[in-house]
């Protein structure tokens, strides 16, 4: 996204199949499943950045920026597949997007990994930027064979003059008995003016797309989640992320009503010059229950850290109260923050299967030179009733390690969790280990650098967990004058 855009640097159209690589010192041991294959000497290799993924059935693909540049976007995106439950993957990158690949984008940037069930299309949307980093166009790779190839992007919109794109996010309707089975969505922002909301529908498998009528709000970050009755909420912040809110549209993503808020957003800034915020993750459970996850420090006193909070909602218009994830204790010196949740839409009602993959802090007390960045994840099998202790998965790295960004090092402004056809969680992110060569800063040492996109080796089954967590709000942040917010429910 512009303004937090990470870019993925990502090259050929050719799929190459991948040694995976165990990863040491990891309660769950986890896959290389995608390096950085470019070498424009502009961005920073080797770095991949920020993914997004998608099961369906025993297919997955995830997607992520490949080569960063400091000042926004990536040399392309990368892509890994497996066919076989996420046990083992290929991967590759998109055709025709950038210059460094047979494209005509300076850049590109924010993937998002969708599936068309009805059409049989998989798709990677992401934002097509040129070399002044402004968003000049969102785009759709699309499959038809099960993401083994890819065709060269097409338009979702261009800009107009005037217009910057940001934050894309996409989505397919895969419920067969919806009015609207079939039908996409695809949701941004236009930074140009003033984070102005945009969605767009396709009945086509992404191969036309069609404006939305939405409401006049400054957004960032939406991630579009469908009900199976057809209805599309979009779980969204406002362009200063001080508010949660949503839009939802009954009519097949012809029209989107106002944006109201869900709740205020009270966040620590995170230490150790990392690139992170309180963007939304939203996923959806078989039977319409939507959790959107984000990081907050509401029940730390004087907003000491960051602890991963969620809401929940079966109608899309009412929200429970804000419930915080049971990680360690409130009076922990952990910081949470970049959570990506997974839903297995399989699971409904008291059964529901939910993780989330996060990066953490063990102490928030920390600096550039000392912060150490880890990965966890942590799962319900209840929905949330009670949680698993959360596992230590990869780390620690050290924040010299990762690319730079003029808005700090780079993970990502999100990460994935996916659940395969059976019922096994798999979370996808960046990891960094120290730099080849050249010194033990990526700024510097590139391209030298040893940052790729991993996942668990094997999926994380369901178990019962005992974890709770009823802490009363003890911190809210003021109103800050002057910020975008949405309309209050009433």
């Amino acid at each position: 996204m512009q303004g937090r855009r990470a870019a993925l640097a990502l090259g050929v159209a050719a799929t190459a199949a991948l040694v995976l690589s165990l990863a040491a010192s990891a309660t769950i041991p986890v896959l290389k499943i995608a390096t950085d294959p470019f070498t424009n000497s502009t961005s920073q290799h080797k770095t991949v950045v920020e993914p997004d993924s998608f099961f369906f059935g025993s297919t997955g693909v995830a997607a992520a920026q490949s080569g960063r540049f400091t000042d926004g976007g990536a040399s392309g995106i990368v892509f890994a597949r497996s066919v076989d439950n996420g046990a083992s993957y290929t991967s590759g990158t998109l055709p025709g997007i950038t210059v460094f690949q047979g494209g005509t984008f300076a850049r590109v940037s924010d993937p998002s990994v969708a599936h068309d069930r009805a059409h049989g299309v998989w798709m990677v949307s992401s934002l097509g930027l040129d070399a002044s980093v402004t968003g000049t166009a969102v785009i759709v790779n699309r499959s038809t064979n099960g993401g083994a190839t890819w065709g060269n992007p097409v338009t979702v919109r261009a800009a107009a003059a005037g217009e910057d794109f940001d934050k894309n996010w996409s989505v397919c309707d895969n419920t067969t008995s919806s009015p609207f089975f079939g039908r996409c969505y695809t949701v941004w922002d236009d930074f140009g003016h003033g984070n102005l909301l945009k969605i767009a529908f396709s009945t086509d498998g992404g191969l036309t797309w069609t404006l939305s009528t939405t409401p006049n709000v400054g957004v960032i970050g939406g991630q579009p989640v469908v009900q199976p009755n057809g209805n599309v909420v979009v779980p969204i912040d406002n362009a200063s992320e001080t508010a949660l809110g949503y839009t939802r549209s009954t009519n097949g993503g012809v029209s989107f009503g106002q944006a109201f808020t869900i709740t205020s957003i009270s966040a620590k800034a995170d230490p150790g010059n990392i690139r992170s915020g309180p963007l939304p993750s939203a996923e959806i459970s078989g039977d319409g229950k939507i959790y959107v996850v984000w990081e907050d420090c509401r029940f730390r006193s004087g907003c000491s850290t960051n602890d991963l909070v969620y809401t929940t909602s079966t109608t899309g218009t009412t929200w429970t109260a804000v419930q915080r994830i049971p990680i360690d204790a409130v009076t922990s010196t952990v910081d949470h923050f970049i959570p990506g949740v997974g839903v297995d839409k399989n699971t409904s009602g008291s059964t529901i299967k939910v993780g989330v993959t996060y990066y953490y802090y063990p102490n928030v007390s920390c600096t550039f030179a000392t912060c150490q960045l880890r990965v966890g994840f942590i799962k319900s099998s209840n929905g949330g009733a009670t949680w698993n202790a959360a596992i230590d998965v990869a780390g620690p790295m050290t924040m010299s390690w990762l690319p730079n960004t003029t808005q700090g090092r780079m993970v990502g402004d999100y990460i994935s969790t996916s659940y395969n056809g059976s019922g096994l969680a798999f979370g996808f992110f960046a990891r960094a280990n120290a730099p080849t060569s050249g010194g033990s800063d990526c700024a510097t040492a590139t391209p030298n650098c040893d940052q790729g996109l991993y996942t668990f080796a094997s999926g994380q089954a369901a178990a019962a967990g005992s974890l709770t967590a009823n802490d009363p709000v003890v911190f809210t942040a003021k109103p800050q004058p002057g910020h975008s917010g949405f309309s209050h429910r009433r």
